[in-house]
């Protein structure tokens, strides 16, 4: 068992042992018995939670949809504005310093507004302008939303996915074009894959967080999980076990994503077979060329 399992285990028997104990010393209305057969009942109703699954995990999908979408262009964004800066290109550098700086220091609850009131704006500009009938309602406000997590995703995994690929050995590079490749095959061949090594666990990390943040996309209008428990709640007074319901959803897709993570990391790693590794840890005396055991020299 791993230690950070050992430690919830323990944190969560530590908790039910102070309730536990509570229950048992401080003497209030109800008996231990009667208190927990009120709670089920007049506090927290067990079935109103039961039943907030089936309506919040059948938004699962649209999660899934916006998490994995934005991911996949905010990695190739973010692969894009990497090379631009090892790179130094002129003008794109300081575009994507600008544009890195606005993204990382604003709250993408903000860039979701100012993505879902501005692009109807630039749409009415373009129509007065060119005398154009192009209509918001025609536009998915799952564009919205993609395209912010998307350029928020991309303006972090830049960083991540920069300092990824300096972090490979130029050795390793020097070595590679020595052999006769080019940069572009040095690139895919050799920095790449072990770049990827280094930046699966903190992309992992950036796709777990992208899950938990697409409960803001009911900003925009997309209904997914949390506004889903949210009108579920609303419909029933019942908020609370709704809440608790998306967060438990949340909490094991989480758990899921970072097992499939933790493997794809394991799986990455470069790690010298058994065979191999024993003939690089060398043994015994190092100047001694076989004269101890009669051996020529």
């Amino acid at each position: 068992m791993k230690k950070a399992t050992k430690i919830a285990l323990a944190i969560l028997a530590i908790i039910i042992i102070v309730i536990a104990f509570v229950s048992f010393t401080v003497k209030g209305t109800y008996t231990f018995t009667d208190f927990w057969t009120m709670f089920f009942d007049k506090i927290f109703n067990w079935q109103a939670f039961v039943q907030a699954f089936k309506p919040i995990i059948g938004r699962v999908p649209t999660s899934f949809i916006i998490t994995l979408v934005a991911m996949v262009i905010g990695l190739v964004l973010g692969l894009f504005l990497a090379l631009i800066k090892i790179n130094k290109i002129p003008v794109l550098n300081q575009i994507r310093l600008v544009f890195v700086s606005f993204i990382r220091g604003t709250p993408i609850y903000v860039q979701l507004l100012l993505t879902y009131t501005g692009i109807p704006l630039i749409l009415k500009a373009v129509n007065l302008n060119y005398g154009t009938s192009y209509s918001i309602n025609d536009i998915s406000p799952m564009l919205f939303v993609i395209l912010t997590f998307a350029f928020n995703e991309a303006a972090y995994n830049s960083e991540t996915i920069r300092a990824a690929i300096e972090s490979v050995d130029v050795g390793q590079i020097e070595a590679a074009k020595s052999l006769g490749m080019t940069n572009s095959q040095v690139f895919w061949r050799v920095t790449l894959p072990e770049a990827a090594t280094v930046a699966v666990a903190p992309l992992g990390n950036s796709l777990m967080g992208l899950l938990k943040g697409t409960s803001l996309a009911f900003v925009a209008g997309v209904i997914e999980m949390t506004a889903e428990a949210k009108i579920f709640g609303g419909s029933n007074f019942r908020i609370f076990e709704s809440y608790l319901a998306v967060a438990l959803v949340y909490w094991a897709i989480n758990f899921v994503f970072e097992n499939l993570i933790r493997l794809l990391e394991k799986k990455l790693q470069i790690t010298p077979k058994k065979k191999r590794k024993n003939d690089l840890i060398q043994t015994g005396n190092p100047f001694d060329h076989g004269m101890s055991t009669g051996g020529n020299v």
